[in-house]
């Protein structure tokens, strides 16, 4: 190892020769990802050029030579192309290891992160493969000596690199252009790849759209919404936001293992067809609350504008988030009371990171104790199944399937362990819904307080399928199990607004986040111009008086009359 130092530490080498080869290093081996799916998309053309494809490589050298070339001048060299190796190795990590695109919400993700989340990533794999491919590397371009020319001389020598690089791209896109972009046109997600470039795009796009764009003129949807019921009984209903749970991984979606042998006993129903808004909590949950849809969304206006929560607390409702999930409600509990439960370690459901989602009883408990409404409505937002650390989020005695992955780096796990991991999670998570089915039943027994529960997950998980993991893929090509997503609803027996075997035979319909907004105001009786009764599943199954209450001088109807 001291003879390698010492050989680099007596290697002299001029800044060109020392970007030439640090773009090799970029180019051929921290983008192998995109080199080898791009490939893979190439050499399943019926008729491919071998010439286009040879092209390939020397295309992407000849681009990171360019841009890394007009910033990496004397002094600067060094630093900068240091820095660039250590994000590309990073990245090249968290493509190979978890299968992660790092677009605009990747970045998004990232920035919204709490440390503790972060740090779940860290591991001895990560760390050690960093210290391969990013630091190490990083050494070698700090210890290599430069030798500077004078300035005119040297910027001649750059332009002239800058220029050779530039010509080549530019023979090689005038050559192979129709292939370029037939391959680009129908194959788009492949740019998510090339690494560091396209993260440092998404990056100037997110900073750009967060810091440097004014804030929009908060839109108010409705200045009246209320609340009518028929009967005197008072309402409470409990909204479970889920956390990473995929639809495929529960037994009432007809999974084979028993996952869901606590809720499947009390009369649940599950909507089979259910598709997420987003791949991410930082695109799904704000998505799914706001009036907003999958084709429109955008972050900036959706939190520039009254949100389903907003309106149910403005029709009269007393409304109250509890989160167990430290990456917050993205912005849609900002204008209710919230309660963020801490993990103090002094609590045995916490381990001064996370709480097992057992920790939102207790504060369910307590409210359904002082009821103070008419109406009420209680989200309770899990920490779910967010990994890659899944062991953490059930405690060990509520094992149920075994062996499971206790680490980490679950890519070093088997299948059977990873799968057998998440699926605890799931089986978890069921445990503590019937937990809070129970404590509504209690609820009704003097027939005063009509009780219900609506639980939806934010996102799916991958887990290795097609060597994919985790979650965040744009979704033009996220798989199945990243957009598959459960959602459950239970209610009380004296509940009359909605029909049960209606909804049973509901279930099996494709919905989406799309229609979590209507939804939710129907569920809670609100009636307000913001609703749209055509968004609304459940309105086929809603009683002609339910209807009536809430459907007066909605969108549709006005379009009707005009």
């Amino acid at each position: 190892m001291n003879k390698i130092i010492a050989y680099f530490k007596n290697l002299t080498l001029t800044t060109n020769q020392l970007l030439f080869f640090t773009c090799c290093y970029i180019a051929l081996i921290l983008n192998l990802p995109f080199l080898v799916k791009t490939a893979d998309v190439i050499t399943a053309l019926d008729n491919y050029n071998l010439l286009f494809l040879m092209s390939l490589p020397i295309f992407l050298l000849s681009l990171s030579i360019i841009i890394q070339g007009v910033f990496s001048f004397r002094w600067l060299t060094k630093p900068l192309l240091m820095t660039t190796v250590m994000i590309s190795s990073l990245i090249f990590y968290g493509t190979i290891t978890y299968g992660i695109v790092f677009d605009y919400g990747m970045v998004q993700n990232t920035v919204e992160t709490d440390s503790a989340e972060a740090l779940s990533y860290v591991n001895f794999y990560a760390i050690l493969f960093f210290l391969i491919f990013g630091v190490i590397p990083s050494l070698i371009i700090y210890t290599i000596k430069l030798t500077y020319q004078p300035f005119f001389t040297e910027l001649l020598s750059r332009v002239k690199m800058i220029t050779l690089s530039f010509g080549a791209a530019f023979l090689i896109a005038s050559v192979f252009y129709s292939n370029y972009a037939s391959v680009g046109r129908n194959n788009k997600a492949l740019l998510g790849y090339v690494t560091p470039y396209k993260l440092l795009d998404a990056s100037y796009k997110f900073v750009r759209n967060q810091y440097f764009y004014p804030p929009l003129q908060f839109e108010v949807l409705d200045t009246a919404p209320s609340i009518v019921r028929d009967n005197t009984r008072r309402h409470v209903t409990v909204m479970v936001l889920g956390e990473t749970a995929r639809a495929q991984s529960f037994s009432l979606n007809g999974y084979v293992k028993p996952t869901n042998q606590y809720t499947e006993k009390q009369g649940v129903i599950y909507f089979s067809q259910m598709s997420s808004c987003g791949t991410a909590t930082a695109v799904s949950v704000p998505c799914m609350f706001s009036r907003l849809n999958k084709n429109n969304y955008d972050k900036r206006i959706a939190i520039a504008q009254q949100n389903a929560i907003d309106l149910i607390h403005l029709a009269g409702a007393d409304v109250l988030w509890i989160s167990n999930n430290n990456g917050s409600c993205k912005g849609v509990c900002s204008r209710v009371k919230t309660e963020q439960i801490e993990p103090d370690k002094s609590n045995p459901l916490c381990d001064g990171e996370y709480c097992y989602d057992e920790a939102l009883l207790a504060p369910l408990k307590n409210k359904l104790k002082t009821l103070s409404h008419e109406n009420t409505l209680i989200v309770l937002h899990m920490i779910g199944s967010h990994g890659p650390t899944y062991f953490k989020r059930y405690p060990k005695e509520k094992r149920v399937f075994t062996p499971d992955c206790q680490r980490s780096d679950i890519q070093n796990c088997s299948h059977e362990q990873l799968i057998n991991t998440y699926d605890n999670t799931i089986a978890y998570t069921d445990l503590v819904l019937s937990k809070i089915i129970n404590e509504l039943s209690g609820l009704d027994k003097k027939g005063d307080i009509e009780t219900s529960l609506l639980y939806i997950s934010d996102h799916g998980e991958s887990l290795g399928e097609n060597g994919v993991y985790l979650h965040g893929l744009p979704y033009a090509f996220a798989p199945e199990e990243q957009t598959h997503v459960p959602m459950i609803y239970w209610t009380d027996k004296i509940q009359t607004d909605f029909n049960r075997q209606c909804l049973n035979a509901l279930a099996k319909s494709p919905i989406s986040h799309d229609n979590v907004f209507d939804t939710l105001l129907s569920i809670m009786s609100v009636k307000t111009t913001a609703y749209r009764i055509e968004s609304d599943p459940f309105v086929d199954c809603k009683s002609q008086q339910a209807i009536a209450r809430t459907t007066v001088s909605t969108s549709l109807e006005m379009e009707l009359a005009d």
